[in-house]
């Protein structure tokens, strides 16, 4: 398999990871995490200009320049843009980075980079330790436990929901979307791409890291209910697969019609990450941290 392809198959797999509040992609390519090179040194020094401080780093340590090639690996990331080759490093090429960075993060990086390592084995072994971490991902970047709780149980329906359309037949890529899309469309009215505007949120942003807790709730009760569909009408390929998916849509459209008659509010909105991290949200979150450390331990 030729470079190329092993890149078109791995540039799907872009996560972040957070040290010190600081975002750093990275990707996994080729068995093996790669981090997004501007992403640490910006976290290790702060710099508005990464890539003229790697510039200088370079231009400074002439063995570092040397061996730049056996460092630095051009992998596809997702960017505001869309998908770029950016540099990125494995670990052994970051801790060759950070011997050269004099910043007095660097020892706290070194132990934050083997906990990642670690944190990777685990979950492996053990996938309930993603789901946890990913938890902890959220509650980090802001969002309160309850929104928390309802993205990670749609993440599973999700998961559940794509493997019950393999099993149809039905194509990564372009058949996902267009079956997604009908999903949407049927009890929102919206595409994927339309609810993104109407959210006021770009391309590349997460639809679903913008809902709201009832919006996720809508879209897991959705998939669950078009998985359960699929199973028991035998549906295969897409058209029929299409066709379930619909009926799934038009049941959850005619809930949210007599939950919005009971309850007087839109469950579509204009809401985002913005108004779902608001000043008030943190500070309730914070809040709740605070009296959860203050409180005993229970006998």
């Amino acid at each position: 398999m030729s470079k190329g392809k092993e890149l078109k198959r791995e540039e799907k797999n872009n996560r972040l990871a957070i040290f010190e509040g600081a975002e750093i992609r990275k990707v996994y390519f080729d068995h093996d995490w790669y981090y997004v090179i501007e992403d640490i040194i910006k976290a290790l020094t702060d710099s508005k200009d990464p890539k003229g401080y790697i510039k200088d780093m370079r231009r400074r340590d002439k063995e570092l320049s040397k061996g730049w090639g056996q460092i630095a690996t051009p992998l596809p990331i997702e960017t505001k843009g869309g998908k770029q080759l950016i540099n990125c490093a494995n670990n052994e090429g970051v801790l060759r980075l950070v011997q050269t960075v004099p910043s007095k993060k660097a020892e706290p990086f070194k132990r934050w980079l083997a906990k990642i390592g670690a944190e990777r084995i685990e979950e492996i072994e053990q996938p309930a330790k993603a789901i946890e971490r990913a938890k902890g991902y959220y509650l980090q970047k802001g969002y309160s436990p309850d929104w928390v709780q309802t993205r990670i149980a749609g993440i599973d329906t999700r998961v559940t929901f794509t493997d019950k359309l393999k099993e149809s037949g039905i194509k990564e890529g372009f058949q996902y979307a267009v079956l997604t899309n009908e999903m949407y469309e049927s009890w929102s009215g919206f595409t994927a791409a339309q609810y993104k505007e109407h959210k006021g949120i770009s391309k590349k942003d997460s639809l679903r890291d913008n809902m709201t807790p009832m919006e996720l709730a809508t879209t897991l009760f959705s998939e669950t209910a078009a998985k359960e569909l699929i199973e028991k009408s035998g549906a295969k390929g897409f058209i029929q697969t299409k066709n379930q998916i619909h009926i799934a849509g038009n049941i959850t459209k005619e809930a949210l019609t007599k939950l919005e008659k009971e309850t007087g509010k839109k469950v579509v909105t204009h809401e985002n990450m913005k108004s779902l991290n608001s000043v008030k949200v943190q500070k309730e979150l914070a809040q709740s941290k605070s009296d959860n450390a203050e409180a005993p331990d229970e006998e």
